[in-house]
């Protein structure tokens, strides 16, 4: 698949590695971008969107096209006189593409591509370009590639229509039937095979969940629109160096690191690719493994872009695919992230129960993260309770683990040489110590038996 460079944003922590068979850099294609006014969309905010996707496929605008229509047509989903005008508009502006911000049929699409002459792409279609652009693990790449072959299922038609006789009978079998048939078939077979290869990484990804949750850390993933400024938050607070960029789905493949936080707690903080609005449905369905990190987690960090002006739609479409994937019964720390554009100051608020609702800060000149690692440390102190814990001497190697995962907030020896400990538990702490082989039920005190154990009466 051709690969148009990435443009590096200035303040790009580092760069991605090269795309496969990138030799040398390749010219920027010019895009014609086409907005139609239909009922319920705001034609500007999706036209901008439309230039960032465009900008972060490897595409500069060089001309748009904007109308209005009360339904899509049928045929050319622009109407007759509309394509026509689309064509006359691609020829005067040299245009390499014709980019639609609407889904379009497979006939539609290739309707208009007998109009214009030229290369026509839905929004669909872009966004399973930048995905695959994106995609570094193996797990990403079979995820895009099963995701790009769903959706050219539909318009396999294309290649050969110059062969193909769409009604059958004695006289219309041709060759371009056959090869269309062949064509099929080895995508069907393609398409199964990489459902196989995802279904043993999603195994693996699995048996790696599990492998976390028997140690007591939560799990904080980042989630937000995209180009909300996740991934530099990120590298912030883990200082992962993972890649940065001014672009529409600068991360793709989940990344994942410890985060220590006062008293002895941490968490495992996930970065996770960034939401849109009509994400394409079969990105959804191919990286339902990779979003399952998301439905998963303790906490989700809803990163928002405070600066932008539609912050509200944003959080409204962040909304809708966390409920989506099942994720928006998950709690939620809101952050307001980029207030160094606009000129707030660092601070937390919180909701009616008194719970962290919102930190406001800014990743890039870091004001406010330590408000918000606060943020992290009181929720997973949430919900815990002091137990004592009584451990002969020879228990030194169970001592150690306590000392290594839990909070211990005292310690005192008693007069038999026996370890005291005041512990805060969380049910997952508790349900972790529990499983340990050396632990024994008889170890946890009730409050007067700590006391009575620590005066030696």
């Amino acid at each position: 698949m051709n690969s148009p460079t990435i443009p590096a944003k200035a303040q790009a922590t580092n760069s991605p590695p090269a795309p496969r068979g990138a030799g040398r850099a390749r010219p920027r294609e010019r895009a014609l971008l086409v907005q139609l006014r239909l009922p319920g969309l705001d034609p500007v905010t999706e036209l901008e969107e439309l230039r960032l996707l465009a900008h972060s496929a490897g595409a500069d605008a060089c001309a748009v096209l904007t109308g209005k229509r009360d339904r899509p047509d049928v045929a050319t989903f622009l109407g007759k006189g509309k394509a026509e005008e689309l064509r006359d508009m691609v020829t005067s502006a040299q245009a390499d593409v014709v980019i639609v911000n609407h889904d379009l049929t497979p006939a539609q699409e290739r309707n208009l591509e007998k109009v214009v002459s030229c290369r026509v792409l839905d929004r669909n279609g872009l966004i399973l370009d930048i995905f695959a652009q994106r995609a570094r693990s193996h797990e990403g790449k079979l995820q895009v590639e099963l995701a790009q072959l769903e959706h050219l299922s539909t318009r396999l038609v294309r290649g050969w229509t110059h062969l193909e006789r769409q009604r059958g009978g004695i006289g219309l079998r041709g060759p371009g039937e056959t090869q269309l048939e062949t064509d099929r078939r080895l995508l069907r077979e393609r398409v199964k095979s990489l459902t196989r290869r995802l279904e043993k990484v999603r195994a693996q990804r699995q048996s790696r969940r599990k492998a976390r949750h028997k140690i007591p850390i939560p799990t904080v993933s980042l989630v937000g629109y995209t180009n909300a400024g996740k991934s530099t938050l990120f590298n912030r607070l883990t200082g992962a160096g993972v890649y940065v960029a001014d672009q529409l789905f600068a991360t793709l493949d989940p990344t994942m690191r410890h985060v220590s936080l006062a008293g002895n707690a941490e968490v495992i903080l996930a970065d996770t690719v960034g939401f849109i609005r009509h994400l394409p449905h079969q990105l959804v369905e191919a990286f339902k493994s990779t979003l399952e990190e998301v439905a998963e987690a303790d906490l989700l960090l809803h990163v928002v872009d405070g600066s932008s002006p539609e912050r509200r739609e944003h959080i409204e479409q962040v909304q809708k695919v966390l409920q989506e994937i099942e994720a928006d019964h998950i709690p939620q720390i809101t952050v307001f992230n980029k207030i160094d554009l606009t000129g707030e100051s660092p601070r937390l608020e919180r909701d009616e129960t008194g719970r962290i609702s919102r930190v406001f800060l800014s990743a890039v000149s870091g004001a406010g993260v330590e408000l918000l690692l606060e943020a992290l440390s009181e929720h997973s102190r949430h919900g815990r309770v002091t137990q004592c814990l009584r451990l002969p001497p020879a228990a030194g190697r169970l001592r150690a683990a306590v000392y290594e995962h839990l909070n211990v907030v005292r310690e005192t020896i008693s007069d038999h040489g026996e370890w005291i400990l005041d512990i805060e538990l969380s049910p997952p702490d508790l349900a972790w110590l529990k499983s340990l082989p050396d632990f024994r039920p008889e170890a946890m005190l009730l409050p007067e038996e700590c006391v009575l154990a620590r005066t030696g009466s």
